[in-house]
């Protein structure tokens, strides 16, 4: 098992063709978390990983990936778990983000790692699944033990005004699906309504023959799911759950979200992943890789270690990044 992330790094002089490729086993692990660092950190931070030595990763096996352009002071990014993936604390943690890199484009990239080759002037499709197979999710019944979780890995599909449904979203979106998906539905099991803090969405309206939906990870081909329902209307809204609300009436109604508590929850997330709780360790671990203890690295678990002297520039970024959030979202700023 692996949460594979890859990352690209524009030189400084701006030239696209000489671009660096770093990966890591574990890397789309807190990869978000990493990114509240800031430029001054999160550069030397992903130069540290090793050369992707077999080019990118596929969009099937690629969890997270990151491009950073330092000439163009541009940021892409994706994971497809974190705060960044939870409807909770999806807008507090992109707000932190942009925060954190002030004076640069930060730009989520919904098609994956499709994205970052397009930016660099790379073939998109070289990273497709080169079979065009759809996963489709399992349909979820009322009841189901991972709809008791807080952040369910669900996905709910709205049918018209009166058909409610839960789809595991632990494979491909159903909108990928095309009109087939409609057929699958008619005899799953309905859910009234929807009150749950979904990963994704989508809503079918067979009358205008219109669909709309989103998500907040990212799916392969995602501004290309027109071509999977011909003769309709597809309308991609990212990650704008919103729009389903206003569609399905009051099909979906998701939880309201705090979003002061959520700017609170995710910088102590943050700074607990910069401290050496990485991966599935309980407590991090600073251990010096020289006599006089330069080059001391944190963290233990399945994450990469992280050069200690790094640290506190990261804690500091995350901590201004907060106050300066916290302004913007009581006005004041």
């Amino acid at each position: 098992m692996a949460d594979w992330a890859t990352f690209a790094v524009v030189p400084e002089d701006g030239d696209h063709e000489r671009y660096e490729l770093y990966e890591s086993r574990f890397g789309a692990v807190g990869l978000d978390l990493d990114l509240l660092a800031g430029p001054d950190v999160v550069l030397p931070f992903l130069r540290s990983h090793d050369p992707a030595r077999h080019g990118w990763r596929d969009d099937v096996h690629c969890e997270g990936a990151v491009l950073l352009d330092p000439h163009r002071r541009v940021l892409l990014a994706f994971v497809q778990d974190g705060p960044t993936t939870c409807m909770r604390h999806r807008g507090a943690a992109l707000d932190l983000l942009r925060h954190a890199w002030p004076g640069w484009q930060v730009r989520w990239t919904y098609d994956g790692p499709a994205e970052p080759r397009a930016y660099l002037g790379l073939d998109p499709g070289a990273v497709r699944d080169p079979r065009g197979e759809v996963h489709p999710g399992a349909v979820l019944a009322p009841g189901d033990e991972e709809l008791a979780e807080d952040d369910p890995l669900a996905t709910v599909v709205t049918v018209g005004t009166d058909r409610c449904h839960l789809v595991a979203a632990t494979e491909d979106h159903p909108v990928a699906e095309g009109p087939a998906l409609l057929e699958r539905l008619d005899s799953a099991p309905e859910h009234g309504r929807c009150g749950l803090a979904v990963l994704s969405g989508l809503h079918v309206d067979p009358a205008r023959r219109r669909v709309g939906w989103w998500l907040l990870g990212a799916q392969a081909a995602a501004y290309e799911m027109a071509t999977r329902w011909p003769g309709w209307t597809v309308e991609f809204w990212q990650d704008r759950w919103q729009e389903q609300s206003r569609a399905a009436g009051d099909l979906f109604a998701p939880p309201p979200v705090d979003r002061l508590q959520a700017l609170v929850d995710v910088r102590d997330e943050a700074r607990d992943h910069w401290t050496g709780r990485r991966g599935a360790a309980a407590r991090g671990l600073t251990r010096p890789v020289a006599a006089d203890d330069s080059g001391a690295l944190l963290g233990i678990g399945f994450l990469p270690d992280v050069p200690a002297d790094l640290v506190p520039a990261a804690l500091l970024s995350v901590d201004s990044a907060w106050r300066r959030a916290v302004r913007a979202a009581k006005g004041t700023a």
